[in-house]
């Protein structure tokens, strides 16, 4: 039986130098070894083959039968380590650090979220055009409700009479470019969150490589012509796009 075991290395050797597939490989010798069963089977005891062969029926079929044990047990062993490594949180790639986990309850508690759409909400990127009026609570909810990266973009500064309604800004942030002082309102709301303020106007020279980069556009701008770039590129990228507007006109008027 010596020169089984040779064989085998020679098949494994050779076919390793060669680049032959492991499972090709092990094929090769099954198919050995199923041949040699067979000889012992179908050919008497004392012919010739059989006594080159060497061994007996018992001892191939034990010899088989301890390289299916093996072979399981490895198989087993793989697969357990494959489940531990991944029920085995990794701590540099935890979803939610433990002050995430709290802050978020309310929301993964929900049926309707869960940890899968906070998950979803931390890793989603969204621009806000306009820190105005619309924007500034659009931006808020957006930090504190666990979105992971903002866009802003808008090229104001904020002003005394903007305060009675653009909650985001304060009275110490006068005269500062909105989205800056958007950006230091979300990250002290939500110290976790990524802010990428553009302080500037939306153009046309810009606009699609801008928006190619979020998963959401919401449009808070207060003029059509900004209105209509962002929903024509939205379109064109199939980006998905909210859009509200406050009403301008005399009270008298219907709406």
């Amino acid at each position: 039986m010596v020169w089984f075991f040779l064989v085998c290395a020679v098949i494994w050797g050779l076919g390793h130098f060669a680049g032959m597939p492991k499972k090709l490989r092990v094929s090769l010798i099954v198919i050995l070894y199923l041949a040699i069963v067979l000889a012992k089977l179908v050919f008497p005891d004392g012919a010739g083959l059989n006594a080159w062969i060497g061994g007996t029926v018992g001892t191939w079929a034990f010899l088989g039968g301890l390289a299916v044990i093996i072979w399981a047990y490895s198989r087993f062993v793989a697969f357990t380590k494959t489940r531990a490594t991944k029920a085995e949180p990794q701590p540099d790639k935890a979803p939610f650090s433990a002050t995430q986990l709290e802050r978020n309850a309310r929301h993964i508690v929900l049926r309707e979220i869960g940890g899968t759409g906070q998950t979803r909400l931390k890793n989603a990127k969204v621009l806000v055009v306009g820190a105005g009026g619309l924007g500034s609570p659009a931006l808020i909810y957006l930090a504190a409700g666990g979105v992971g990266t903002i866009g802003v973009i808008d090229d104001d500064v904020v002003e005394n009479s903007n305060l009675q309604r653009q909650i985001i800004h304060n009275d110490a942030a006068i005269g500062t470019p909105k989205v800056f002082s958007a950006q230091a309102a979300m990250e002290a709301q939500a110290p976790s969150v990524i802010v990428h303020p553009y302080n500037r106007r939306l153009t046309d020279a810009d606009a699609a490589t801008l928006i190619a980069d979020y998963d959401l556009v919401l449009d808070g701008s207060d003029n059509f012509e900004t209105r209509y770039l962002v929903n024509r590129v939205c379109v064109d990228l199939g980006k998905p796009l909210i859009g509200a507007a406050l009403p301008v006109g005399r009270a008298d008027q219907p709406l």
